[in-house]
């Protein structure tokens, strides 16, 4: 499975669909402080400090071997606007001032799995005390069982939850504190080379009714 692509020559262009996706919710509402939970080399990170050099992303990666990987073969370096981590995204985030970011973005796996103890009610409620966004790339099934199960962590963090999508490929789940232009990112994601779908928060609603969110304590007892 890929896992990264860079342009070397141009680091504004995003491969991957669903980083083209995350830069267009986070430039319509403007976030300029993005905190990055899980990095691998930075595309989307690099992307945006290098349309916004006065502006700050910070990724933290825990996975040491790939940011090493990333500087010696990816052109991964230190830029205006940029700054990358040797740390765990969870403990990162708890160390973070409130109001501290203007958007987090989590895009981490084992696997193809977002790692748990990152989308517990728990740790999804620190993200939303440092952040009024918090924006989660997710890979799923049909059954959209991790779409489900995240958006529903996110509803007890947030108080609106929505998504931006591909049935062939990646989800990125959002949760907000104030609702952003949902038309104007439908219509700019629409028009991606990879058309995505916004699917509204009466919708999320409606999938995640009945649907338990993870807690910190079922990760004990797992």
């Amino acid at each position: 499975m890929d896992a990264s692509y860079v342009d070397l020559a141009d680091p504004s262009h995003l491969e991957f669909d669903y980083m083209r996706w995350l830069r267009i919710v986070l430039h319509a509402i403007r976030a300029r402080r993005v905190l990055h939970v899980g990095g691998g080399a930075c595309a989307l990170a690099r992307a945006l400090a290098a349309a916004d050099p006065g502006g700050r992303q910070q990724v933290c990666e825990v996975d040491g071997g790939v940011l090493e990987f990333a500087r010696e073969h990816l052109g991964l370096r230190r830029v205006p606007g940029l700054r990358v981590r040797h740390a765990e995204g969870r403990a990162f985030v708890a160390g973070q001032r409130d109001g501290s970011w203007d958007a987090v973005v989590i895009d981490a796996f084992v696997g193809a799995i977002v790692p748990r103890r990152l989308i517990t009610v728990q740790a999804l409620r620190d993200v939303a005390r440092v952040a009024p966004l918090a924006l989660i790339n997710v890979v799923d099934d049909r059954q959209a069982r991790d779409l489900g199960g995240v958006a529903a962590a996110l509803s007890s963090a947030y108080p609106l939850v929505w998504a931006l999508g591909s049935p062939a490929a990646n989800t990125i789940v959002a949760g907000c504190v104030a609702a952003p232009q949902l038309d104007l990112i439908a219509a700019r994601a629409a028009a991606d080379r990879s058309p995505a779908r916004l699917t509204a928060p009466d919708a999320i609603a409606r999938l995640v009714a009945g649907t338990p969110p993870l807690r910190d304590e079922d990760l004990v007892a797992a």
